[in-house]
């Protein structure tokens, strides 16, 4: 017999009992639709303890919260920065909010939360890794802005280091976290050295874009809520719907491709790690440019 229950804390619980012998488990989450998902897994150990006589093996002892909080702290992971930054906030949410609604953004959560969870099985912190299924369940997002809303968005921005910000994104296709914060001995005569999420990279710096450069007397220290917040606030205010930053190096690509660019220079432009990824983010969105046909 198994049941799920909560607690005051709000943290499910699993109690299976077996010929006069029970366990009690904790199934490490807040969200029911999680501990629905987890209890077949959990409740299968447990009976097997019971059976087999292993009911003296010691439950987990740590809490999810107290593992997230030791996984994110671990110095050993090889980690880039944006890295753990995005680790750090999907981890943080979900204790707070459990799973988003967002497909991609829940399936990033979902692949977050197994991988910490088979850190604390490796390092000894729980008996069973977990595994939440919907990790691969997510849709890659494929919006460009048309050349009237990237037209509005560059001329309109009102605040001036912003909008320079802003064209310096574009003009390079660069990652937010790339060029949020730049030192002057990182930039040279054609491109600038660069560390975001693929590590160190060179991003080329066309005529415009080193303008931009040229023109600033102190370059940008921005943080990554301030990028998003400030982009998404001018977007609204300019009408311009269903926009985030990362939009701008989509369509940064998009046009490169729209102009006759080889894929394969789009690719090293983008920093991406083989034109097979180029192709990947790229073939839906250029499926749409075909001539029209007759068969």
């Amino acid at each position: 017999m198994a049941s799920v229950y909560r607690k005051s804390t709000g943290v499910y619980y699993l109690a299976v009992t077996f010929q006069n012998s029970r366990i009690t488990r904790s199934l490490g989450t807040r969200c029911y639709e999680t501990a629905k998902k987890v209890t077949p897994q959990i409740e299968k150990q447990i009976l097997s303890e019971l059976i087999n006589g292993a009911s003296e093996k010691k439950p987990q002892t740590i809490s999810f919260n107290n593992l997230v909080e030791r996984y994110l702290q671990y110095q050993g992971h090889d980690w880039a920065k944006s890295t753990k930054e995005r680790n750090k906030g999907l981890l943080n949410k979900y204790l707070v909010n459990s799973l988003p609604a967002n497909k991609t953004t829940k399936a990033m959560t979902i692949r977050s939360i197994n991988a910490c969870n088979n850190w604390g099985f490796k390092h000894g912190l729980i008996n069973q890794p977990i595994k939440i299924e919907g990790g691969s369940k997510w849709e890659s997002r494929s919006r460009v802005l048309s050349d009237s809303e990237l037209k509005t968005l560059l001329d309109e921005i009102r605040d001036n280091r912003f909008n320079c910000f802003v064209r310096f994104a574009y003009y390079t296709g660069a990652r937010s976290g790339e060029i949020r914060s730049i030192s002057r001995e990182k930039i040279f005569s054609n491109h600038i050295v660069a560390y975001g999420k693929s590590g160190k990279r060179l991003i080329k710096l066309n005529n415009q874009a080193q303008e931009i450069l040229d023109g600033l007397d102190e370059l940008w220290d921005y943080t990554k809520d301030f990028v998003s917040h400030k982009f998404k606030k001018e977007a609204i205010r300019l009408g311009i719907p269903d926009i985030r930053f990362h939009d701008l190096r989509r369509t940064f690509g998009y046009n490169l491709i729209r102009q006759g660019r080889p894929i394969y220079e789009v690719s090293k432009l983008l920093g991406h790690s083989s034109v097979t990824t180029t192709e990947r983010h790229y073939a839906p969105l250029l499926a749409t440019e075909i001539d029209d046909f007759v068969l």
